[in-house]
């Protein structure tokens, strides 16, 4: 290894303190979504420190309130040396009043070698070991010659994808890392999709009409649209249950893909035939399949069984299909992402980690979402590697291991180092 940085990783040890530090004031910020709309300070703290360290910086407002920040350290030789963007979410798990947290969620402290408050381990250890690590390389007068690209950004806990912003902005790379929760895990990830169905009539009965609808002799050409909402329901779970049998992908245990009927809206009063119902549905799918492969798979299948309905098949079913935010919009998409084993800058990483901390590397899949998968949707490799464990995520007393955080400050060190060194010819 390089003497320079194996000084520099001797450094992580001894400044440990600093680490911890810096990873406490991330923390402090209070950033939870929802409510969101609170990210300005931290993103502004974010900005200088990149700033201090040679960085330009680009900020602008995703919403009103919640910035989104991109440093931009252009190597000494870019043409010829590979690019790498660092991405991280500065917003936090929703916090409720009633949760027993031992202090306050933004009161961090530490305890049996954990720091804990909220965001510990999502993700605001893996944001504070990345840059500590371009700290202590600017520190020690590292001029790298491929370009690095620190992406600080908002609204993943509630898809609003700051990443995303950052793609439609132009920022790209010929990698990005995704310092998300991973336990140190490689990994990819499979995609979620929210969708809206709504059954509607096009004309509101009383309820005294409903006999005329149900019994012999009646005529009346009429339902109940939370009734019908009810074989579509059946359907999805036909659905899911056809794609659990039908659908695998290495390295997840079968039945990931999965269709819940997470919300149900319908009628209008009791003296009323309920005359609109919707359904809202979230929509786990595989690191191989897209949201829009996804989604018309649903469509197809449900509009056969509302054609064998005499009802359904005049009034069918009509879809809405993802958001940019919970908050706003009730919707949300986040796309695959695979991980190209050979890939280059996955083998760096694999072989870096393995050298640096003298135990064997993980190459699995993410049983959540992050952002990561929208780099895939701009034909930009990625990976999501992070400290922290989903167990820990979202917990009350959130918290994340010491050990950890130093160990994954020592790797994104050495891969940052590694990576934009290496030619772009190889």
């Amino acid at each position: 290894m390089n003497e320079q940085i194996s000084v520099l990783l001797q450094q992580i040890d001894a400044r440990k303190e600093e680490l911890i530090e810096l990873t406490k004031k991330l923390i402090e910020f209070e950033t939870p979504a929802p409510p969101a709309r609170n990210t300005s300070d931290i993103q502004e703290f974010v900005g200088e420190f990149l700033q201090k360290c040679g960085f330009s910086i680009d900020q602008w407002d995703v919403y009103p309130g919640d910035p989104n920040v991109v440093g931009v350290k252009k190597g000494k030789e870019s043409a010829q040396h590979k690019s790498l963007i660092i991405n991280g979410h500065v917003d936090v798990a929703e916090v409720s009043e009633d949760e027993p947290w031992k202090t306050g969620p933004f009161a961090p402290f530490v305890e049996d070698g954990y720091v804990v408050g909220r965001g510990a381990a999502d993700m605001k250890g893996g944001i504070a070991g990345a840059l500590f690590a371009i700290q202590l390389l600017h520190e020690a007068g590292i001029e790298l010659p491929g370009d690095l690209i620190f992406e600080s950004v908002i609204g993943e806990e509630v898809g609003e994808a700051g990443t995303l912003q950052c793609c439609k902005r132009g920022y790209n790379a010929d990698f990005a890392l995704v310092v998300d929760t991973s336990d140190l895990h490689i990994q990819g990830q499979g995609g979620v999709i929210t969708g809206w169905i709504t059954v509607k009539s096009p004309q509101t009965f009383h309820d005294a009409t409903r006999r005329q609808m149900l019994h012999a002799g009646g005529r009346l050409f009429g339902a109940s649209a939370i009734e019908k909402m009810m074989k579509i329901i059946q359907g999805l779970q036909e659905l899911e249950r056809h794609w659990a049998v039908m659908k695998t992908y290495e390295g997840y245990p079968p039945g990931m893909t999965t269709i819940n009927p997470a919300v149900i809206e319908g009628g209008r009063h009791a003296a009323f035939i309920a005359d609109e119902c919707r359904l809202w549905i979230t929509v786990h799918f595989y690191p191989n399949e897209t949201h829009h492969q996804v989604a018309q798979e649903i469509e197809s299948f449900i509009r056969k069984i509302a054609d064998a309905d005499p009802w359904l098949r005049e009034n069918p079913p009509q879809f809405q299909w993802g958001g940019e935010s919970m908050i706003i919009d009730r919707g949300e998409i986040f796309p695959s992402l695979e991980v190209d084993q050979n890939h280059a800058a996955v083998q760096t990483l694999f072989s870096l980690h393995e050298r640096t901390l003298h135990r064997q590397a993980t190459i699995d899949m993410s049983p959540t979402v992050t952002d990561g998968g929208w780099f895939s949707e701009f034909q930009i490799p990625a990976a999501i590697y992070g400290p922290g464990t989903l167990q820990e995520a979202h917990s009350v007393n959130e918290r994340v291991a010491v050990k950890q955080l130093v160990e994954f400050t020592k790797v994104i060190l050495t891969f940052i180092y590694e990576w934009c060194h290496t030619s772009k010819a190889e």
